[in-house]
């Protein structure tokens, strides 16, 4: 696909370099073109319900149901970090892509790779980095474009 005559080839990326005594450690994340693949394997909750006089009603403060959605937005935000992270080549000893109940371990095993808590946060912004369009990044898109804009 092309804009402008310009050729669009692929998502946003961005990178966290963390320094080690030895090697540097690099992240790369893009962000998530498609949430087809979590939705295959992770089915949303469905609130039970109840018939009242007014109609069936759905009870969205059900104990389980909330549990249920709190679980699977963890597990959602889990396949961000994961599907976003890919180009980091991290391989991931407890996590598997192909089971929704591994996901979570993502944040403990970094944690036992030698991560610490500023770190793991820094790699979350990151991903979160690479998922959204900031602010500051529209304007500093804007300001490249007029930029070149003048320079024309």
């Amino acid at each position: 696909m092309k804009i402008d005559g310009m050729e669009v080839n692929g998502p946003n990326e961005e990178i966290l370099v963390i320094p080690r005594k030895d090697n540097d450690i690099v992240f790369k994340a893009i962000g998530v073109q498609s949430y087809e693949e979590f939705d295959a394997l992770v089915s949303a909750p469905k609130a039970p319900g109840k018939r009242t006089k007014d109609g069936f009603k759905l009870d969205l403060k059900d104990p389980t149901y909330r549990e249920q959605s709190d679980l699977f937005g963890k597990k959602r935000f889990a396949y961000t970090i994961l599907v976003s992270l890919e180009p980091s080549n991290i391989e991931w000893e407890t996590v598997k892509m192909e089971d929704p109940n591994t996901w979570l371990n993502w944040e403990q095993e970094l944690r036992a790779a030698g991560f610490n808590e500023i770190e793991v946060q820094r790699i979350q912004h990151l991903v979160l980095e690479a998922n959204c369009l900031s602010e500051d990044k529209l304007k500093e898109a804007r300001e490249r474009f007029l930029l070149g804009e003048g320079e024309e």
